[in-house]
């Protein structure tokens, strides 16, 4: 096994020569494209790339988003680059979140093989996934009053996000609308990453939630989706890069709430588990949800309802992966399916909880 996700099969100068193509096309023949990398860490859903592109008037640092591969056994169904790129842009323009600026739109799937956007490059430090930021570095590290500071920052993004003035028209044409919809389409996703070998983990999860359903979901919202702090660029502690709008949808604001604490339980719970401390004290529910009342006056509701949906989706998600690592050769399969979900322990235990509970809906509030 190796440690490296194989994450693209594209050919980096084929690449760039085609981009510098493009861009030709874009703003004038004297147009040209430094060498082409990618992250050190790219992402697994889309594949990102960075260059300069330089012309007579403008130099600027890019960073492409396309789809991936169909070759490269993509962590998703299909990706609608072009929602992401106008996501970003309203998010940018009229709630003011720091989303890098989107620059171009290509839907012709001619010049790069699939269609594609291009923003300009941000700097900062981004809380790091491999290895996770509670492992230890800038963070981790860090005094706990500045801890403190970026994850009340963290929240301030979602909640000028959730009360940005959009308008009907603009947030109609963003992904799924309500909570009933957000979880059909998960189940959705599920059948077409996992149907032919099933989990039975996530479906007893899908079944608790039905069991479970919040009497009144909250009022809809424009959703971040991915929202986690390892999506966001930070400079002294505070958010100057909001990254990878994909998951974007409208819905209850507890699917960003819960997506950013469980998100931090899921690296919190590895970390614990090779002996090491992280951050217990950070990003707790209690916590998050207070700043964001603090905020926006709004009290998060049927929280326990959200945070296993946020195990169950990231659930998905992670299986998924690791079907591609099987794939390229990089994992075994496991015997047991419910192994393909790393925080296994954890969707069983948040199960747990649940059936030591009457079958009612949860009361509102934190």
């Amino acid at each position: 096994m190796t440690d490296q996700l194989r994450t693209s099969t594209r050919d980096l100068e084929e690449l760039r020569e085609r981009v510098a193509a493009w861009l030709r096309g874009r703003v004038g023949a004297d147009a040209a494209v430094s060498e082409l990398s990618r992250p050190t860490a790219n992402g697994m859903s889309s594949e990102t790339l960075f260059f300069t592109a330089t012309w007579s008037e403008g130099r600027t640092r890019c960073v492409a988003r396309l789809a991936p591969a169909e070759e490269a056994v993509p962590v998703f169904p299909s990706y609608d680059l072009r929602t992401q790129f106008e996501t970003m842009r309203l998010a940018r323009e009229k709630a003011g979140i720091p989303a890098p600026r989107p620059l171009w739109f290509e839907p012709d799937p001619g010049p790069l093989g699939t269609p594609f956007f291009v923003m300009e490059r941000a700097d900062g430090e981004v809380p790091p996934d491999v290895m996770p930021y509670t492992f230890g570095g800038w963070l981790c590290d860090a005094a706990p009053e500045d801890q403190r500071r970026l994850q009340d920052a963290g929240v301030g993004i979602l909640a000028a996000l959730h009360e940005g003035p959009f308008t009907k028209e603009e947030l109609s044409a963003i992904g799924t609308r309500g909570l009933r919809a957000h979880v059909e389409a998960q189940y959705a996703y599920y059948e077409w990453a996992h149907g032919r070998r099933r989990i039975p983990l996530l479906e007893r999860a899908f079944d608790h939630l039905e069991s479970h359903w919040p009497e009144e979901p909250g009022p809809d919202v424009l959703c971040w989706g991915d929202a986690r702090i390892g999506n966001m660029m930070f400079q002294d502690f505070t958010p100057v890069a909001v990254l990878d709008w994909e998951m974007a949808a409208v819905g209850p604001r507890e699917l960003d709430l819960s997506w950013m604490i469980f998100l931090h339980r899921f690296f919190q719970d590895l970390t614990v588990a090779m002996d090491l401390k992280g951050m217990p004290g950070f990003m707790r529910r209690d916590d998050v949800c207070r700043k964001y009342q603090e905020l926006t006056g709004y009290q998060p509701r049927d929280m326990d309802f959200y945070e296993l949906y946020a195990a169950l989706r990231h659930g998905i998600i992670m299986a998924r992966v690791w079907r591609r690592r099987i794939h390229f050769g990089e994992q075994a399969e496991p015997d047991d399916p419910d192994d393909l979900v790393l925080h296994r322990a954890t969707i069983e235990e948040l199960l747990s909880r649940w059936r030591r509970r009457p079958a009612a809906p949860p009361a509102p509030g934190c």
